[in-house]
């Protein structure tokens, strides 16, 4: 999650602002970015547990090596260092102290996978110093909820507070799962409807493509994908599929008519995150907000706000794609291959949209609630998901091969969907690998699965 604001940002005294702000994130073709995000598990080798902030093997100890290694700048809340920044990408934390990379907005999948590679290599020489390792699912596969320690980051402890008020496993979203996403652009409104009504309906395409969360406290759990199934009970205000995108008359004006019946977490102010949970947007561009009565917000409140709303895709100024759960390093690199081959080329875009556009919402919602426990073999039409994904895949190739964005030995983007290629044509995910393993060579020993597959 984001950490505090550098500066505050314009007032906000109208509801026209709000829109006009997801407005400029209009741009044309030549300019639209790749930015890709994910998170992971610290861990201590010795025991594998997880990692406390303080200690000098803790959270605190990664980020100041960090900085002191390779040039980040750090970013405090009171004396702690909450997070890390250099040129346009940072690295922050998750409340149960899941180390994060938010990469810079690059041109390229090779690009943004030579990123990925950098921080990994960083991460890992820091923990070889440390005695620490990260890896990459999208559930912790041992430890219980009440072994996770907490980031000290006053948001964390406003939504700790408030997420069991309104569903019951957002405790467990907030310190046990672990995600990839990419954050992509679009060109005017018209562009950005017709790529979040394809996200949207793909999501769980890539969900089951990157299933990879079948453990939970050391025994399997029965879902291939256990983190997409704790946003369905984490809270109903702010997950879900957003039916409401696929509507005549979308656009990013419905979208803030959204986002202001969302509660509200907090006002941040002077340092401080000022508890407004379950408090109205609305009441505060009235001036009327119980926690700061008569102050008006600012648009950083509104980009703060934002980032609250948990929705499998999600709107900024650009489409952030969230159904997948974190992974290996060349999954890393395939989950922006597969939404920039997707969405970045025209034809590809009417084609991956021919594939959703007569979806009901009945079949949508039922593949939203199957395919965390059943992944690509989820039912649909007469088949399985796993024949909608490899559809979905050839036109993500197709895509990439039109973009022809090539590297210095003249190779384009489609090499890095290889490993969707494979899950795809097998149905073989990551989860359904770990299973058996833990079942055959494992034994059910579940620190295999660190020592297998940290980074």
């Amino acid at each position: 999650m984001s950490a505090p604001p550098k500066s505050p940002g314009a007032p906000i005294t109208d509801r026209r602002q709000l829109i006009e702000h997801l407005e400029q994130g209009c741009k044309p073709a030549a300019e639209w970015r790749i930015g890709t995000e994910h998170e992971k598990f610290a861990f201590r080798w010795a025991d594998k547990a997880p990692l406390p902030y303080d200690g000098p093997d803790g959270i605190g100890a990664v980020l100041n090596a960090l900085a002191d290694r390779f040039g980040w700048e750090r970013v405090y809340e009171g004396e702690n260092v909450i997070a890390l920044t250099r040129g346009l990408a940072s690295i922050s934390l998750e409340p149960g102290g899941q180390f994060e990379l938010s990469g810079a907005p690059l041109a390229t999948i090779h690009q943004t996978c030579g990123e990925v590679t950098e921080h990994l290599a960083q991460v890992k020489e820091v923990g070889q110093h440390l005695g620490i390792g990260m890896l990459g699912l999208g559930f912790n596969p041992k430890w219980r909820r009440d072994q996770i320690p907490w980031m000290p980051k006053g948001r964390y402890k406003i939504m700790k507070e408030y997420m069991p008020k309104r569903g019951g496993l957002g405790l467990d979203m907030m310190t046990r799962t672990c995600t990839v996403q990419v954050n992509l652009d679009f060109a005017s409104e018209a562009d950005m409807v017709k790529k979040f009504r394809v996200s949207l309906a793909l999501q769980p395409v890539a969900t089951a493509l990157f299933a990879n969360s079948p453990f939970t406290e050391g025994l399997p759990n029965g879902f291939q994908s256990f983190r997409s199934h704790i946003w369905t009970d984490t809270d109903p205000d702010r997950t879900g599929d957003l039916p409401f995108v696929f509507e005549d008359g979308f656009g990013f004006e419905r979208y803030v008519d959204y986002a202001l019946s969302v509660p509200m977490y907090f006002v941040y102010r002077d340092g401080v995150y000022n508890d407004a949970s379950g408090q109205s947007f609305r009441d505060f561009l009235a001036g009327r907000l119980p926690a700061l009565p008569g102050a008006a917000p600012l648009i950083t409140d509104w980009n703060d706000h934002l980032t609250t709303l948990f929705p499998e895709v999600r709107l900024k100024r650009y489409l952030e794609q969230r159904g997948a759960d974190g992974g290996p390093w060349k999954r890393l690199c395939a989950l922006p291959a597969l939404w920039v081959g997707l969405l970045y080329d025209g034809t590809a875009l009417d084609a991956a949209w021919d594939v959703a556009k007569d979806w009901t919402a009945a079949e949508r919602a039922a593949l939203r609630r199957d395919v965390p426990r059943l992944g690509l073999q989820a039912p649909f039409r007469g088949g399985t998901l796993r024949d909608v994904a490899q559809r979905v895949v050839e036109i993500a190739q197709a895509g990439l091969r039109a973009r022809a964005r090539t590297a210095g030995m003249g190779d384009d983007e489609t090499h890095f969907l290889e490993p969707l290629v494979e899950i795809a044509s097998s149905g073989r995910t990551a989860a359904s690998e770990m299973l058996e393993k833990y079942e055959r060579a494992w034994a059910g020993d579940i620190d295999r699965v660190y020592e297998e597959y940290a980074y």
